[in-house]
């Protein structure tokens, strides 16, 4: 979906009018936040927002599954594959799977480590196990309360927050503020924009960690990108931020072209942005998560064939304490989880 633009500005008389829906909405989704979920028998870490819309979670997964094998751990995602027409639980294959299948983000992530997908997220937790997981990380799902959760951290954009702060479909909130703060074990703030600062404020009086994070091109991409003048697409949470993230490695972006989240793309949209750059002499270039969901089983069709991916991860600015912070939880959830059993 595309977010209204009354989320992210000023009080308006929409969200006025939306609000009592807005109080109806929090009010069960704050009642299905105490629910006491599924036990998976491992550790669940789940990377989630307050809010609807991007953040950055993807990369924090992908960052986050690379801290778990540096501590010996084999972590499996467990992801709902939103956008994707499989119910699942299935092993996500990119050699056999499309992002219609399993959703783009899942696919994405499949070609990095092992990524399960199911419609009912507790359904899935078996076969993650049997993947080996001594760790589920569990992509989204913050608010739903099918399986327990002994980890939660929460993204949060620097620069956007959490818009008007208001309950969907006021605002971009999934839930009231209040009640998720307090299922929060840590927050992670992504860029360096003043926006979250507020909501930092609120987590750390509550003596949770608040962690800083900002996305670091690919310094293949950039290489391979450096000197060309880009038409630009993404359908994304937060297009802006991908075109600023080209901006700022030093591509000229000439034009830019957003679309909705998880925008499905038709192979028409493809050929005449391909054909507009071809006529003007421009580099096609979009994010990892788009071109996945342009792939078909086996690959990128012909017709999307020439369209570069800019690659991201996720660097900390912390990372001996994520590492600490990370590392005494497992503990903790593996203690627990023991002495349950006894």
């Amino acid at each position: 979906m595309r977010e209204p633009g009354f989320w992210h500005g000023p009080s308006s008389w929409k969200s006025h009018v939306l609000r009592p829906l807005g109080a109806l909405y929090g009010a069960v989704a704050a009642n299905r936040l105490r629910r006491r979920g599924l036990d998976a028998g491992v550790p669940v870490l789940c990377v989630g927002n307050y809010h609807v819309g991007g953040a950055g979670k993807t990369p924090t997964v992908l960052a986050l599954a690379k801290l778990l094998r540096e501590l010996g751990e084999t972590p499996v995602v467990l992801s709902r594959g939103y956008g994707g027409k499989l119910r699942g639980p299935v092993r996500v294959d990119p050699l056999r799977h499309a992002a219609s299948d399993v959703g783009d983000e899942p696919l994405m992530m499949a070609s990095q480590l092992p990524v399960v997908v199911a419609r009912q997220r507790a359904d899935g937790v078996p076969l993650a196990r049997s993947q080996g997981a001594t760790v589920i990380l569990m992509d989204d799902g913050f608010q739903n309360p099918s399986v327990a959760k002994d980890v939660s951290l929460i993204v949060i954009d620097g620069t956007r927050g959490l818009g008007n702060g208001q309950v969907f479909p006021a605002g971009p909130l999934r839930a009231p503020l209040k009640p998720q703060i307090a299922r929060t074990d840590a927050l992670l703030i992504v860029g360096n924009g003043t926006a979250a600062e507020a909501v930092a404020a609120e987590v750390a009086a509550q003596g949770k960690p608040v962690l800083r994070a900002h996305l670091q091109p690919d310094a293949a991409s950039v290489a391979s990108l450096r000197g060309h003048r880009v038409l630009a697409f993404a359908g994304i949470g937060d297009p802006a931020r991908f075109f600023a993230t080209l901006e700022a490695s030093g591509i000229e972006v000439a034009r830019r072209r957003a679309f909705a989240d998880h925008h499905p793309f038709a192979q028409s949209e493809i050929e005449a942005l391909v054909a507009e750059a071809a006529r003007d002499a421009l580099t096609l270039v979009t994010t990892e998560k788009d071109l996945a969901r342009l792939r078909q089983a086996g690959g990128v069709p012909d017709w999307a064939h020439g369209i570069m991916p800019f690659a991201v991860t996720l660097a900390f600015d912390d990372a001996a304490h994520l590492r600490s912070f990370v590392t005494a939880r497992l503990f903790k959830a593996r203690e627990r989880k023991l002495s349950e059993g006894d």
